[in-house]
């Protein structure tokens, strides 16, 4: 078994057993698709009609257009933005099912849920300029629920989405509007793009892209939503000491994985846990329920709760295969259908919840807000059997699991550092990127992808980075991959960050009563919540009086894999951020959608693509990019 598919050595230590027992992982499966489609990794096959699928030959030796007429660059364009639409339409539901789990608390229907941040609720109501004086909270979330709703129904073109314009400079949203590409409306700027691309529609591929910057903007306006309206449900996350790998997992107790990016039901299943405890240790679990996360559903409730991760995307197999994972529930988006094929070796009782992702071989348990609690103590009697049939003899838990310091909200950031200046927060930050003690800001973001090394693009590009001065933030499976390899620690930060970043952070951190620095990276939550590091650098840019393509700030996304991934980095460039890329996006076999996403764009927006899979090469550009934005600001 060749061990080059990932670094965590959790992984590497439970791959055999899956060899020992015939049992196939992503990584078989991604082998035995090798050699993949030439066409489809250039993105130059077409299966919108069925009078193809059509292929536009990439040497000029075959067909250079379909059968429609539709040439190379209108078909890469049109799938690309087809995947953004998706992705948009991924993130916007999981924003729509917390505004309609919001309108239901306002309602009084929702018995489960409460109101966990009030001041955050009264600054939201205020963001989008809802009158809060002489009423109740009940009313308050109501009239927040109605309003956010309104960014999917709205149909007045000429009011654009107010979660959007809200949340944005002056400058980038009059810059988006004159462009024509502000959305008013999230599930019209999904549905604008699904028919512009329909057959005998839009061929300019110049206009189709316009389309996708339309909707990656939707997917900000939902990402931002849903972000702020769970915090005010379950609380804004604040920093908290919690561990993550496989370690986590226990032999002497339960174990219940919390697997997809909808916090609804996790939440609930945490708070059943606590209750049921003593059940699950009359049935033999001497420490009773042990809840651990996967993916971003993982990543929220270890924001908010300190549960602890087990793994991220790529490696979601992996947990089933130590023998002692009595269930995993899951909801939506990034669940592997193999997971219904593998739980059969094992004992393990998968648990799907949502109508609109099950799974053949799962147990189905549907999740309601009404009924939420129900669902969640069906879900830990379902454990609680399960457990009863694990085989101890099976039992292969990797000892690998490092400390993780998370929780780190835009409001947690800000808070910190009001400890070094209570009026006037964002001037130490702003002091030290002045002075070069920090050179700039790096987001890590996206997916993991088997078409590289697992987590190991993630930890040598922030290496890089930090040892040079830059401040680094992540969220989903990136932040997964450095909580999993201890870079979410005060060690960390004293071992990896340059002289002018360690002392900024331990400034930091002893002011806050750590007894020594912030952790190296920053966690700021789920793939949803990038959002979390765009309000900061908002607040960073009013301050400053520019726009936020002028700070020195980038994005990286060293394994990009969904469609989410395609509308998360097209929003950040549509910000103005350049948006690094470490893997080769399906758009190479048109030159004009090649040259307008990695060029053109900046000229649009301010922001554009950087392609590069070699890590040490990335880290390379992106600091040449933070350099060359601080001579821009004569600092």
């Amino acid at each position: 078994m060749n061990f080059k598919f990932s670094i965590d050595r959790a992984v590497q230590q439970l791959l055999p057993v899956a060899e020992k027992n015939n049992i196939q992982t992503v990584w078989d499966r991604f082998k035995a698709q090798q050699p993949q489609c030439g066409f489809g990794k250039l993105g130059v096959c077409c299966r919108i009609c069925w009078k193809g699928p059509c292929r536009v030959d990439p040497f000029g030796n075959g067909p250079q257009r379909g059968v429609c007429g539709a040439d190379a660059h209108t078909i890469v364009a049109r799938n690309l933005i087809r995947g953004i639409a998706a992705g948009a339409a991924s993130h916007s539901d999981h924003g729509r099912h917390i505004a309609m789990a919001l309108f239901e608390v306002g309602e009084g229907h929702a018995s489960a849920y409460k109101i966990k941040d009030e001041a955050k609720l009264q600054q939201v109501a205020k963001r989008l300029g809802i009158k809060t004086d002489g009423k109740n909270l009940q009313q308050i979330a109501k009239e927040v629920a109605t309003v956010s709703l309104d960014d999917f129904s709205r149909q007045n073109a000429k009011v654009p989405c107010q979660w959007a314009v809200s949340t944005m400079t002056k400058e980038r949203a009059e810059k988006l509007s004159n462009l024509g590409v502000m959305p008013h409306n999230i599930d019209a700027a999904v549905a604008e793009i699904m028919s512009r691309t329909h057959v005998g529609c839009d061929a300019d591929p110049v206009n189709i892209l316009l389309g996708g910057l339309k909707g990656a903007l939707a997917d900000y306006t939902g990402m931002y939503l849903s972000t702020e309206l769970s915090d005010v449900l379950f609380g804004t996350p604040q920093p908290s000491v919690t561990s993550a790998n496989l370690g986590v997992i226990k032999e002497n107790a339960i174990n219940i994985a919390v697997h997809g990016h909808n916090p609804l039901l996790s939440e609930i299943v945490c708070d059943a846990a606590l209750l049921l405890n003593d059940a699950a240790k009359k049935a033999g679990a001497a420490e009773g329920f042990n809840i651990v996360g996967i993916c971003c559903t993982g990543t929220e409730v270890m924001m908010r709760h300190g549960v602890p991760l087990a793994t991220n995307y790529l490696s979601q197999e992996m947990p089933i295969l130590t023998g002692a994972l009595d269930a995993m529930v899951v909801d939506v988006q990034c669940i592997m259908p193999s997971l219904g094929v593998i739980k059969e070796c094992f004992h393990t009782e998968l648990i799907t919840t949502m109508p609109t992702t099950k799974i053949p071989g799962a147990t189905h348990v549907e999740f309601t807000e009404e009924k939420a609690m129900d669902a969640a103590k069906q879900i830990l009697e379902l454990a609680i059997e399960a457990y009863q049939r694990r085989d101890p003899k099976r039992i292969n838990i990797p000892q690998y699991k490092e400390t993780a310091v998370v929780g780190f909200s835009a409001e947690a950031i800000i808070g910190a550092l009001s400890k070094l200046n209570p009026e006037d927060p964002l001037k130490p930050l702003l002091d030290n990127i002045v002075n070069g003690n920090i050179q700039g800001i790096a987001l890590f973001a996206g997916c993991n992808s088997t078409n590289v090394v697992q987590d190991q693009n993630f930890i040598e590009i922030a290496k890089r980075l930090a040892a040079n001065n830059v401040l680094l933030l992540a969220t989903g499976c990136g932040a997964g991959a450095f909580s999993k390899h201890g870079l979410m620690t005060q060690e960390a930060t004293l071992k990896y960050a340059g002289e002018g970043l360690k002392a900024v952070l331990t400034a930091i951190g002893e002011a806050n009563g750590l007894n020594g620095p912030l952790p190296l990276v920053l966690h700021m939550g789920s793939c949803v919540d990038n959002t979390r590091a765009i309000s900061v650098a908002v607040a960073v840019a009013q301050k400053l009086g520019v726009d936020l393509n002028k700070l020195p700030l980038v994005v990286s996304a060293p394994e990009t894999m969904s469609e989410k991934a395609m509308a998360i980095g097209t929003c950040a460039v549509s910000l103005g951020l350049t948006t690094h890329l470490g893997t080769i996006p399906q758009v190479t076999g048109s030159k004009v959608v090649t040259e307008i996403l990695t060029d053109k764009l900046k000229d649009l927006v301010g922001g554009y693509f950087l392609v590069e899979t070699d890590p040490e090469k990335a880290a390379e550009k992106l600091l040449s990019v933070i350099e060359e934005k601080r001579k821009g600001l004569n600092i």
